[in-house]
């Protein structure tokens, strides 16, 4: 299960950050947040506790200022809350296959990755093979790299297969 699990307000927190900014200014986070919904500071602030506590983020202070810092473990839950793949209304028709052996060595990013593939929608067709017509978006591939998993990972864009009536009825496409 990913970090933010089913609260909207860290999902919104992670999903805010920048991973290529070192340092995102507290105020400046909470102030874009605040215009996208209705965050109240004092649920940031506990959610901002919470997740330093998990080791997630630190806030750390310079030149008078506190900033949100990512720990490496934050990093990629940030990827992950990125990682969710939008649906396409309009099918075009190919399914996306992806094929892994992860060594037990990632047993822990093993378990994410799967997890990932499940809130974007695949479905298992095998051991370790994963299937879905839908793609993974930018964020899901900059995971695979920034974990080292893309090395153990193959997505293919398949036009045929032999039968997919069966997984045509589990999408709900015509």
């Amino acid at each position: 299960m990913s970090i933010a699990g089913n609260n909207p307000i860290i999902f919104l927190i992670l999903s805010a950050l920048d991973l290529d900014a070192p340092l995102t200014p507290l105020e400046s986070h909470y102030d874009w947040l605040a215009r996208k919904g209705q965050l109240k500071r004092r649920q940031y602030r506990d959610c901002l506790r919470g997740l330093e506590a998990r080791g997630v983020l630190k806030i750390v202070e310079e030149n008078n200022r506190k900033f949100i810092k990512l720990t490496k473990k934050g990093a990629l839950k940030v990827l992950l809350a990125k990682a969710q793949v939008k649906i396409e209304k309009c099918w075009d028709g190919k399914w996306r296959v992806l094929v892994f052996d992860i060594p037990e060595d990632f047993h822990f990013i093993r378990d994410h990755f799967r997890n990932l593939l499940k809130q974007n929608h695949f479905i298992k067709l095998q051991a370790s093979v994963f299937i879905s017509p839908y793609s993974l978006n930018r964020e899901a591939i900059r995971y695979l790299q920034k974990t080292g998993l893309i090395k153990f990972v193959r997505i293919m864009k398949v036009e045929e297969m032999d039968d997919d009536s069966d997984l045509k009825k589990m999408f709900n496409l015509p």
